[in-house]
């Protein structure tokens, strides 16, 4: 007698792929095992077939379907991703300023129906597929990377011709929580990185506690808070090497800086909004899955 096990993998874009295993004479445990994709719905059943004396195979009816669901990747594949990252980073750079790029339309709204205040959303399902914070975690997204040769945010932006420009200090301080909280790539040479920036205490915080790879705010390879030892003036730095997007994860009020209108293009085709990851590159993989 032989065991057929058959597994149907309905994936993000619902397309079965079909796993099937090599036959096995029974009785036995069957070993083994399937590389199964994360935050993944899966449905599994069970042929038998025995070998009849004419050398044919009768073979049985499928068992009961048995259907689960792979949950999110664990702070373990998140510290895995957080190396990788870690390798590619790059030198840190000095910055001053966070920024926000959006329409005209966007900032119009914030004013008139949200008392000025840009509130935290959703996050999109862009980055790796087991992302424990896709779909759940609430923040507004920032950038902070700058022009090597001018130290400033560059004047192109996917997002947006308006810019919020906030002061560092005012989002980054020794009373904020910095967590990883994804490495990723979209089929070309740029690497992301996400990290989480979470007022101490906060409902953002207490949701990171646990689910992502606390890092140090003044030691890591990221972005980093120091403080000068005269003046204790906050110093900030960036990895070069990695575009970062930075979530923060409570309201902020557009009094706290301003908006500009950019100089340079739109790059549309540069938007990591529900960009899925590029499952092939073997610089932002692990072995679990994409």
């Amino acid at each position: 007698m032989f065991l057929l096990p058959h597994c149907l993998s309905l994936c993000q874009d619902d397309v079965p792929t079909k796993l099937v295993a090599k036959a096995v004479p029974l009785p036995m445990t069957v070993r083994g095992h399937w590389f199964l994709s994360p935050r993944t719905e899966y449905t599994v059943a069970v042929q038998t077939a025995s070998k009849q004396s004419d050398g044919n195979y009768a073979v049985s009816e499928w068992s009961e379907i048995i259907e689960f669901h792979t949950a999110d990747y664990s702070t373990v594949h998140l510290t895995q991703l957080l190396e990788k990252a870690e390798g590619i980073a790059g030198r840190m750079l000095r910055f001053s300023v966070f920024y926000r790029n959006q329409q005209k339309d966007y900032f119009n709204k914030t004013r008139y129906t949200q008392d000025s205040r840009m509130l935290p959303a959703v996050k999109d399902n862009s980055g790796s597929h087991g992302s424990p914070i896709s779909g759940k975690l609430e923040g507004i997204y920032f950038s902070c990377n700058t022009e090597f040769n001018t130290g400033k945010p560059p004047q192109d932006s996917p997002y947006g011709r308006y810019r919020f420009e906030i002061q560092a200090e005012a989002l980054f301080n020794t009373k904020t929580n910095l967590y990883f909280g994804d490495f990723y790539c979209m089929y070309t040479a740029y690497h992301y990185v996400i990290l989480v920036l979470a007022p101490e205490g906060s409902p953002g915080d207490l949701f990171c506690k646990g689910r992502l790879p606390a890092l140090d705010i003044s030691d890591n390879r990221f972005l980093t808070c120091t403080q000068e030892e005269e003046g204790g003036r906050l110093v900030f730095h960036h990895a070069q090497d990695v575009i970062l997007e930075v979530i923060y994860t409570d309201p902020v009020d557009l009094a706290l800086g301003s908006v500009e209108e950019i100089q340079g293009h739109q790059l549309s085709s540069m938007s990591t909004i529900n960009a899925k990851k590029d499952p092939s590159c073997k610089t932002c993989n692990i072995s679990v899955g994409r």
